[in-house]
Parts: C-alpha cells; structure tokens; sequence
C-alpha cells in the first residue's frame, strides 16, 4: 500500500469544533491524508450551537476527533484557550506525551464575528482587544510553542496561520478584524524568516467569503447575495476548499514556499 503523504506526521488545529468551519475540514484533511491530529476548541456550550449542530447531536471538538479517527487516524481532543500560556503549555505537553512530536500547526482559532463589526467611534475597547488576543496573541503563543518542539526535533515542521482577504484591504466597520488579520501576515513574514535555518515553513492563508457558522450573524438572503455579487468566482468558497491548501502546505510539496500570504477568495482580492 502506498505510504499517504502526511503517514507519521502529527498536526494540531485550533478552533476545530464548529461542524461548519475551517478549522473541522482542515483536521479531516489531513487526516486523509496520513497525519494524526490534535483538535482544540473553546468547549462550546451546547446551549450554542447552531440549529443543524443540535439537529445531529454534534459535539464540537470530539465530534471532530471521531471523525478524524474515522480515516484511521488518532485523535486528541483538548480544550484550550489559546490566549492563556498556561493552557498553551498544556496544549503542547499533552501532545507530546501523547505522540511525542508534533510537525504541523494550523492556527485557526478566531474571536467569533460580532460586536466588533461596528464603527471605530463605536467600537469598545474591551470587544477590539478580544478579537486581537484570540488571533493574535493566541497565533503568536501557539507558535512558539509549537516551534520550540520543532526546533528540538531537527526535522523541520509547518506552521500555518489562517489569515483573511481582511488582511489585504481595510473595510469599514471592521477596524478590529482588519488590524488582527493584518498583524497575522506581518507576524508570518518575520516568524518564517527567523525559523527558515530550521526548515520550519511559515505561511498565511487567506480566505475571502467562506461558507462556515462564523458567517451566520451576518444573515443570509439579500445580504449574502450583495457580497457573492462581488466575487467573481460568483460563489461563496466552502471550507474544503480551504482546507485543501492548507494540506498542501503541510506537506513536502510545498517545502520551499515560506512567509506567504496566500489568497483563496474567488478573485475578490488580489493584493499580495
């Protein structure tokens, strides 16, 4: 049998226990694609979830982990809130008692949209810095984390930063999304060149419009169709399509494509 690509790798994702979302596609990804998978997530109240998750008694992070034990993968499922060090640590430790390496780090976990899409004058203080210290501060203590087990390993690792077309081009009333997405690129560029001597790749992925239960305070109907209007592509991406390219960063294929900020928006955005 012909040995996958990622067979003997071990990826963390954060933020993957939406049923509809990025962060679920990307860990199943690369679960098909040989790689076992450390899955975190905030531990949502069920009381939250989205009506097509209740429907099917989803159960965020460890329905995610079963299905990546379904490509015969393992599966760990850990709690984190990535803005805390202390749960950083435990993140990491536990997956290196428990696998004892890890070689991917797909950084996901966003605040969720809301208050924050408002004018700046009306923006609270407290509400912008969630949204940083979640994509921000959580991307940055995650990486670290991750790459000093990377470094001792010797063998190289992917670490991938989910980013947005909101890290390209400023828009209105989304002041603290823009400066979290557009800090994200700029902390890729200078992490990927300070671990290139380590064969550690650093890239960013950009997503334009993509169909996930993050977009669903933002209504459907007219103002859905308003922004697919706006695609060339005219559709929405879904999270698969995502995933698929940060698969392929992961993997040796993409060895010498570092501190990148790649677009995956339909041609909405073509900035580097």
């Amino acid at each position: 049998m012909k040995k996958l690509e990622l067979e003997g790798k071990v990826a963390i994702v954060t933020g993957a226990g939406r049923m509809r979302g990025i962060g679920r596609a990307s860990a199943n990804t690369l679960a098909k694609m040989g790689a076992d998978v450390v899955i975190t997530g905030t531990g949502r109240n069920p009381k939250s979830f989205p009506e097509d998750e209740k429907k099917v008694n989803w159960n965020d992070i460890y329905s995610t982990a079963s299905e990546v034990e379904s490509y015969g993968r393992i599966s760990l499922p850990i709690i984190t809130n990535v803005t805390e060090i202390n749960s950083v640590n435990n993140l990491i430790s536990k997956t290196m008692e428990k696998f004892g390496r890890v070689d991917i780090l797909v950084n996901n976990a966003a605040a969720p949209f809301g208050a924050d899409r408002v004018p700046v004058i009306e923006l609270d203080q407290k509400v912008f810095e969630k949204v940083l210290m979640v994509k921000v501060i959580g991307t940055f203590l995650c990486s670290k984390a991750a790459s000093i087990e990377m470094i001792k390993q010797g063998e190289g690792g992917r670490i991938i930063n989910l980013s947005s077309s909101a890290g390209k081009t400023g828009s209105p009333n989304m002041a603290a999304y823009n400066a979290s997405n557009f800090a994200i690129d700029g902390f890729t560029q200078a992490l990927s060149k300070e671990l290139a001597s380590k064969k550690i790749t650093v890239n960013s992925v950009c997503p334009g419009l993509t169909e996930t239960a993050r977009m669903d305070p933002m209504g459907r109907k007219e103002k859905w169709a308003k922004r697919i209007e706006q695609i060339p592509l005219g559709r929405v991406a879904e999270d698969n399509e995502i995933a698929e390219l940060i698969g392929f960063l992961s993997t040796d294929r993409a060895s010498y494509i570092t501190g990148q900020s790649i677009n995956i928006n339909g041609g909405t955005v073509t900035e580097r």
